[in-house]
């Protein structure tokens, strides 16, 4: 079977990665082709474009960059065409993706779908739309199966794909000599794998870290972004820049703070304390809150349905609240107590590993129907 995979983000790139090794053990000879990122290419998909070059956040930016975007549509409807795959498997990236599944659809071309645009936030008409042009919907977060059956369509629940990558993960017990940090609790700094998080959200991050002079913040590196990228926002801070080891920053650390998105399920996932923390352009800001109908941003909120973590968003968003925030977290307090709590149903609601797994065999029941 011939592949294409479209993952247009690093959450999908490694969501997308860990299903084509699923996929290897359905079927030995598969061939995979598509755009996604460094880890997906580690596991032998030939890229048409990596994802560092695809993701652009809130409504302004898209705008600003319709000309890109667009011709990163064109290429990847002419490298679908030219690869005549089996089956296309769309990951997340709802905005690009389903003008993708269109265009497959009128070719001929099975869609699948694998984690669920988050149309249950806004715009839910768009559920018509996937009914037309997916084939199999694929979803991770448990509330979605519901929300898609009172459209009238059937999907496929498959537990959540970062449970697979926690469990396969071997801890470094020796992360602090290995980095080389000091003997200091250490604060997690997790501003996001975007140019734009990092322009909005981490001089906040920074600044309200430096009230904490007795803790060593260390700040998780994107694998897609370099060393250079995060300089001009550090100023004379000796802070850790540690890339490709999240889990294990995550494992030692007393507490984080998380740019929305699904480092702060994976944060929780991990049982370490954390503030989410979200800000962007102020009109996509605005645009957003008029469109948008849900009561949390956070994976872990919207999960359990309560406010587990806290969201300091926008103006919420800035050193003196995130800090307010943060110390409770950082000593044995009943804040601290009870979010740890909330995390261990959070884990029994999203389920057991092998996400990737159920759905690999999913796509191939359903390619050998439909043959």
């Amino acid at each position: 079977m011939k592949y294409y995979v479209i993952a247009g983000e690093a959450s999908g790139d490694l969501h997308g990665a860990n299903l084509i090794k699923a996929l290897k053990q359905e079927d030995a000879q598969a061939d995979f082709r598509g755009f996604g990122g460094d880890l997906m290419q580690k596991e032998g998909a030939v890229l048409d474009k990596h994802c560092s070059e695809l993701a652009f956040m809130g409504f302004v930016e898209v705008v600003a960059n319709l000309g890109t975007i667009f011709k990163n549509m064109k290429l990847a409807k002419e490298a679908v065409l030219a690869y005549q795959p089996d089956a296309l498997i769309l990951i997340d990236f709802p905005g690009f993706n389903l003008k993708i599944a269109q265009f497959a659809k009128e070719k001929g071309i099975p869609v699948f779908f694998y984690i669920s645009p988050k149309v249950w936030a806004w715009n839910q008409k768009r559920v018509l739309k996937i009914k037309k042009v997916v084939d199999h919907l694929f979803c991770i977060l448990p509330f979605e199966v519901d929300f898609y059956k009172t459209w009238g369509m059937e999907v496929d629940y498959v537990g959540n794909p970062l449970m697979d990558a926690i469990s396969a993960h071997k801890a470094d017990k020796n992360f602090r000599k290995t980095h080389q940090l000091s003997e200091k609790p250490i604060i997690a700094l997790l501003p996001g794998s975007r140019k734009m998080e990092l322009k909005h959200v981490l001089p906040d991050m920074l600044a309200a870290s430096d009230v904490f002079p007795d803790y060593e913040c260390v700040l998780a590196g994107a694998p897609m972004l370099s060393q250079a990228d995060y300089a001009p926002y550090l100023g004379d801070r000796k802070i850790k820049i540690i890339t490709n080891a999240t889990y294990d920053l995550l494992l030692n650390a007393e507490a984080a703070l998380v740019t929305s998105g699904t480092a702060t399920l994976e944060t929780a996932l991990l049982k370490c304390p954390e503030v989410v923390l979200y800000k962007g352009n102020m009109l996509s800001v605005a645009i957003a809150r008029l469109l948008v109908n849900i009561k949390f941003i956070s994976l872990v909120n919207l999960i359990l349905d309560k406010q587990v973590v806290k969201e300091l968003i926008q103006e919420d968003c800035n050193p003196a609240e995130i800090a307010t925030q943060l110390g409770p977290l950082l000593s044995d307090t009943p804040q601290r107590a009870q979010m740890l709590t909330d995390y261990e149903a959070l884990a029994k609601r999203v389920g057991p590993a092998g996400a990737s797994e159920r759905t690999a065999k999913l796509v191939q029941n359903y390619l050998r129907k439909s043959n």
